[in-house]
């Protein structure tokens, strides 16, 4: 049971602050066990260096980009400022006006990427080796290896101890974003006055997950699987989505016979909710690791044509807004086929680990893991 848990990545996800908590306690313990066995001098470093190497990152892809940085920063910073040491009779100042060049020049060519925490450590390395410019080279050494023993420990536990994977985080969240958008649209198609207030919460939801989606990029990258620009593409058409659901949702008729046709429409209740139906499938698709293979039919509004798009209100003026309203939900259909259709083509995408474990948990379509509560979950 231990071993299929620890396997486990629907019980890491749904416990995962449990876990988070469990993991730092264990890299915390592990590094003051190591510096008091070994009396490790100036040790108050390396459980520093732990901590923040995990600090509020529980997954595995975080703590990897985090670490690494810290690990590239630190032993160039310790490198540098051990080679500034050993310069042979340095005039006053010269170490510390040469630190000082080195962290410039560091800052000025990471200023627009992405390792600015590798410089951060670099830079805080640095000065903590070279100090004054009389630092003992011995305490120098030892603080810059107490840093890199911290560090590698919150590196091994995170990756070792029941680890989270950003991926499955990304994945489980893109799912539950496809499942409230289904809801929502299949929502709007049976009532005609939807509860406004809960929609808009649910959509605030909906964007709030798509912000957290977009901070995992760097982190599921790392991992492995999939590469930045799949991610930012996925991420780009799940905004459009979003977006289109929003403006159904926000559609008001200007008229009463705007409303009136729309209902009068043969067929588009039907395609309207076999789209949602559609999106819920896909959403399980992706949640449980299956290779994404499912036909989501075009909306096709010539067949509506000649009713829609040549409505006139009471006062014979022309109406516009069942057209655009058609429009909304052509494109909503279009995104999702695009959507199908990309996922498909993302070969490391399926997951084996995720299927063989989806009927144990009895995920089914339209059920998120969110929806869960952790004190309730199946041992």
């Amino acid at each position: 049971m231990a071993r299929i848990r620890f396997r486990d990545p629907y019980f890491n996800y749904r416990y995962r602050h449990y876990l988070y908590t469990l993991r730092a306690t264990i890299a915390l313990s592990v590094t003051f066990f190591i510096i008091s066995l070994f009396n490790i001098p100036h040790s108050i470093w390396a459980p520093v260096s732990t901590l923040m190497v995990m600090g509020n990152l529980p997954h595995v892809g975080g703590v990897l980009d985090k670490g690494g940085q810290r690990l590239i920063g630190t032993a160039l910073g310790g490198l540098l400022g051990v080679a500034l040491l050993l310069i042979p009779s340095a005039p006053p100042g010269t170490i510390q006006v040469l630190t000082l060049a080195a962290i410039a020049v560091a800052l000025h060519a990471t200023f627009t990427s992405r390792y600015g925490y590798s410089v951060l450590m670099f830079g805080i390395t640095i000065l903590m080796v070279t100090g004054d410019g009389n630092q003992d080279l011995t305490i120098a050494l030892w603080r810059a290896f107490d840093v890199l023993l911290g560090t590698s420990i919150g590196i091994l536990i995170t990756i070792i101890i029941l680890p989270q994977k950003a991926t499955d985080l990304f994945r489980f969240m893109l799912a539950d974003n496809l499942d409230r958008l289904a809801s929502l649209y299949y929502a709007h198609t049976v009532a005609t006055e939807a509860d406004h207030d809960e929609a808009l919460e649910e959509m605030k939801k909906t964007t709030t997950q798509l912000i957290k989606q977009r901070g995992l990029v760097d982190a599921v990258h790392k991992e492995g699987r999939l590469r930045r620009g799949e991610l930012n593409s996925l991420l780009s058409l799940e905004r459009r989505m979003i977006s289109t659901v929003e403006l159904l949702l926000e559609t008001h008729w200007d008229t009463r016979n705007g409303h009136d046709i729309i209902e009068s429409l043969e067929g588009l209740r039907v395609d309207q909710q076999q789209l949602a139906r559609s999106l819920s499938m896909l959403a399980h698709q992706v949640r449980t690791g299956q290779q994404i293979d499912m036909n989501i039919a075009a909306l096709d509004l010539q067949r509506y044509v000649n009713r829609a798009f040549s409505g006139r209100s009471s006062s014979g003026r022309a109406l516009f807004s069942p057209s655009g309203y058609l429009w909304l939900n052509r494109e909503l259909a279009r995104q999702a086929r695009a959507l199908v259709g990309y996922l498909g083509n993302i070969q490391r995408l399926p997951s084996s680990r995720l299927r063989k474990r989806a009927n144990r948990h009895h995920l089914v379509g339209g059920r998120r893991l969110s929806d869960e509560r952790p004190d309730s979950a199946q041992p």
